[in-house]
């Protein structure tokens, strides 16, 4: 089985009332490509419900996280980013996702997270039509479309794009 992502970390974050299929899709989605995926949410092995019931659980604490030691981040969407947004442990672990040229993959409403991190000014960027106009006061270049890869930013929609939003998660990890 080809592993692409073999020896990959990705970090996601996790919070009450996420959207159930925008972390679980491609979490499994990229531990099938050999990553190991860490999930953290505000407590370490804490269990968060999912806006349709599905439960889960956090490795880790977001406050214990380091963006040194993972390849990318995958932010899904929900009303749990509303709340993580507000937490700084949060914004600065985006930022030096950032700083470092790692992905960032955020879908439907996760585009919230960068966005008060403040590293989509100038980036395309596509999300949750409920956030266009915040991302665009933000500084980035919307796009409707069902995934935008600038760089190290993979974003998309919405449940529906999750096939695309994972190949375009894949190509930023593992380039040719």
């Amino acid at each position: 089985m080809d592993q692409p992502l073999a020896n990959q970390q990705i970090l996601s974050f996790v919070g009450d009332i996420y959207e159930d299929l925008e972390l679980w899709y491609p979490k499994l989605r990229m531990i099938e490509a050999g990553a190991q995926v860490v999930v953290a949410g505000p407590e370490a092995e804490c269990v968060y419900q999912g806006k349709n019931g599905y439960p889960a659980k956090s490795d880790i604490a977001i406050a214990d996280a380091n963006a040194a030691k993972f390849d990318g981040l995958l932010v899904p969407g929900g009303f749990m980013p509303d709340k993580l947004r507000r937490d700084p442990e949060v914004l600065s672990l985006v930022r030096d996702f950032d700083a470092a040229g790692k992905l960032i993959a955020a879908i439907c409403h996760g585009g919230w997270i960068p966005i008060s991190a403040g590293v989509y000014r100038g980036v395309r960027v596509t999300g949750s039509l409920g956030i266009k106009d915040d991302l665009v006061n933000a500084g980035a270049a919307w796009e409707d479309a069902p995934v935008v890869v600038d760089r190290h930013f993979v974003s998309s929609r919405k449940p529906d794009d999750l096939p695309e939003f994972c190949r375009g998660m894949l190509d930023v990890l593992s380039p040719v």
